[in-house]
């Protein structure tokens, strides 16, 4: 047994997939499979079952987990003591594309006017590549979606539900009680991204068997809040991009929770390490400031 049989193992573990834990350790598929299978006979005992085009944990697998997580940390813990690299004080930190444009900037200038000692780095990327960075070792912490992988931990820290929005003085803002029929009736910005579920927004106006009125189809928010502003339609979008907007009272928000609710949240995700600890507290001041 050595660390890069485990190591394999801990990725199949996270992603589920022999292939894909291929492409994140940057080997072939035969040598990740060879690996584990060097593992179970040295266990001598089955680690996965294989299920459609994934895999499944054994029991045994299961239980082999905190044995495994234990001698990578304690291995990569004599690594960081026998070296010392240059980026010892550098925290790298990851965020999904819509964080990254809204909180990321506000956050950054805040820890670092509290940790004027420390270096950040930032990177901005999908939610897929975050975790594959934080599997590699990458990047100390992500603020991402919400993920189901061993060992990763995951706080909901920022809410960026999904709210439909006009212009102020909207007619909409008039009537009492909301209908996907009176919805259709106007004209729409519908912004479209992989982050969310937009299939929900479809299926309130299917439910009613109506057409919804959709004159534009964006996939840039900015581009979205800007025709919402100038009255060229309504629109539902994040609550992270319009949080400023609906402060100022330059965009209005119309409850729709009795016919809509897109409950989106962003997750502070990492391994446990000294890096999250050393910043946690100022993560946690710099969103209750980014909020109030």
């Amino acid at each position: 047994m050595n660390i890069d049989h485990l190591e394999a193992f801990m990725y199949v573990v996270h992603l589920k997939s022999f292939h894909k834990a291929s492409r994140a350790l940057f080997l072939s598929q035969p040598t990740v499979t060879a690996r584990i299978k060097t593992l179970e006979r040295e266990l001598n005992t089955e680690l996965f079952v294989r299920q459609g085009r994934g895999v499944i944990l054994t029991q045994q697998g299961k239980d082999f987990i905190p044995y495994a997580q234990q001698i990578i940390q304690t291995f990569n813990d004599g690594k960081q003591q026998m070296k010392h690299r240059e980026s010892q004080d550098e925290i790298v930190i990851g965020a999904n594309i819509i964080t990254s444009q809204y909180f990321i900037p506000f956050a950054l200038s805040f820890w670092k006017t509290h940790n004027p000692e420390l270096r950040f780095k930032f990177v901005s990327a999908t939610n897929d590549v975050l975790l594959e960075k934080l599997l590699n070792k990458q990047i100390d912490m992500a603020f991402m979606k919400q993920l189901t992988s061993e060992g990763i931990q995951q706080d909901s820290v920022l809410d960026n539900s999904v709210r439909l929005i006009v212009s102020p003085g909207h007619p909409l803002l008039d009537v009492q009680q909301i209908t996907a029929t009176v919805l259709a009736e106007e004209p729409m910005v519908f912004f479209e991204c992989g982050a969310f579920d937009w299939n929900l927004v479809y299926k309130l106006f299917e439910v009613e068997q109506v057409e919804p009125r959709i004159e534009f189809k964006v996939d840039h928010l900015e581009v979205a809040k800007s025709l919402i502003k100038n009255k060229h339609g309504i629109g539902f979008l994040p609550y992270l991009c319009m949080k400023e907007e609906l402060a100022r009272g330059e965009l209005v928000e119309i409850d729709t929770s009795h016919l809509l609710l897109i409950n989106q949240h962003v997750y502070l995700t990492y391994f446990q390490s000294e890096a999250v600890e050393m910043l946690r507290k100022d993560i946690n001041r710099s969103i209750h400031a980014f909020l109030e």
